[in-house]
């Protein structure tokens, strides 16, 4: 039996027990694998790290939209002009 977060999965036997079970307990290894790498081996930002990349995410965010929006505004003045010259 593995127990991940309060969930605990259990391999039934059944007919085809040997090949069932060979599967099954891959499954089960690659579960425990995983659970230990998050746990153990990966590096998890601090809250502070967090916050000021997603500061930098909004700041990047905002500073495209603007720039998009100023292209857009000059495309449609300029095209209103090339417009109003020709029709």
């Amino acid at each position: 039996m593995l127990e991940i977060y309060g969930i605990s999965i259990v391999s039934c036997p059944s007919k085809n027990s040997s090949k069932l079970n060979g599967n099954n307990m891959k499954a089960v290894a690659y579960i425990k694998e995983s659970y230990n790498e998050l746990v153990n081996k990966v590096s998890w930002p601090t809250r502070k790290e967090l916050t000021n990349s997603a500061l930098v995410v909004m700041v990047a965010s905002f500073i495209i939209a603007l720039l998009v929006f100023v292209v857009d505004f000059s495309f449609e003045k300029l095209m209103g002009m090339l417009y109003g010259l020709f029709f």
